[in-house]
């Protein structure tokens, strides 16, 4: 595995687990939408369907996985864009974690892709 696709691969995981904690916490604690929660944490359901594919690297999963992301990217510019406060902060750390999650994911597609034509 080159040392770019184990860094990509790393940074996909990292930045996927801190947006299911990130989503977690941000609905069930630190600015819910109601007080004491909201359902909206159910948003975090779809991101757990990916994970342990990502985290045993499989292309696939990858593939869908960087599809999927962009919901997370469009509700985190939208939220920062109306929300106020805290919430607010919390989208542009979503839409950063969104972010850095497709951005190693494409990373890692790619440096398998080549590694592959190689063998």
């Amino acid at each position: 595995m080159s040392n770019l696709k184990t860094v990509s691969h790393w940074l996909s995981i990292a930045s996927l687990i801190a947006l299911i904690l990130l989503c977690l916490a941000w609905e069930l604690w630190l600015a819910p939408l109601r007080p004491g929660g909201s359902w909206l944490v159910l948003k975090v359901l779809p991101l757990l369907a990916p994970l342990f594919g990502i985290l045993r690297g499989r292309l696939y999963t990858y593939k869908w996985a960087s599809l999927l992301i962009w919901l997370y990217f469009t509700e985190a510019t939208v939220r920062a864009w109306s929300d106020a406060g805290l919430s607010a902060q919390l989208a542009l750390v979503e839409l950063l974690l969104s972010l850095l999650f497709l951005v190693s994911a494409v990373l890692f597609i790619r440096t398998s892709r080549a590694e592959h034509r190689k063998n």
